[in-house]
């Protein structure tokens, strides 16, 4: 869990360092920068799928939400997959283009399904009540301009970075709801 919780993000920042490098001459796609991101993308979708699959096994309470909001999240990796596949082939993207539907239900699937798995593990007390608020700022700042990728992933690292330093949050943070179940 904990270098996933840290690398997911960091790809998802080179893609958007990568992406904002590619775009300087004022077009994107057919360069190094333009492939080499796509494949720091795909790696930081996977790790975040890993991540969910793995937060929702951590679940406390709500365990049967923790597989639906994973099942979802890696639902919408799988949407976010395709989609890069495409990015990186045209061939792909011709023969296989992702369905309308899913290129909106797949991305909010993949978020909601994050947040809640996040908002899990607040309420177990292993991370902060600020972690699924900022994994959802950062997706919602990615949705309004994709060229606010870098600032994005630092939002989105802020809020996965909790899950590195510890299997459980410091007690001083456990939220109240936690508290009152202990006693």
């Amino acid at each position: 869990m904990r270098p996933l919780s840290i690398a997911a993000p960091l790809f998802l920042l080179a893609y958007g360092i990568l992406r904002w490098i590619d775009g300087l001459d004022g077009h994107r796609k057919d360069g190094l920068a333009w492939d080499v991101g796509h494949v720091s993308f795909l790696v930081a979708m996977v790790l975040f799928g890993a991540l969910a699959v793995l937060l929702a096994g951590r679940a406390v309470t709500g365990r049967r939400l923790a597989r639906v909001a994973a099942a979802g999240a890696v639902a919408g990796v799988g949407c976010f997959v395709w989609v890069i596949l495409g990015d990186l082939s045209e061939e792909f993207a011709r023969r296989w283009p992702l369905p309308d539907a899913l290129q909106v239900a797949g991305p909010l699937a993949f978020v909601l399904g994050m947040v809640v798995l996040l908002g899990l593990q607040v309420a177990a007390g292993r991370a902060p009540v600020w972690s699924p608020v900022l994994l959802f700022a950062g997706y919602a700042a990615i949705s309004v301009n994709l060229d606010l990728l870098p600032v994005a992933s630092l939002l989105i690292l802020a809020s996965t970075a909790p899950l590195a330093r510890s299997a459980a949050w410091s007690p001083r943070t456990v939220p109240a709801v936690s508290r009152l179940r202990r006693g």
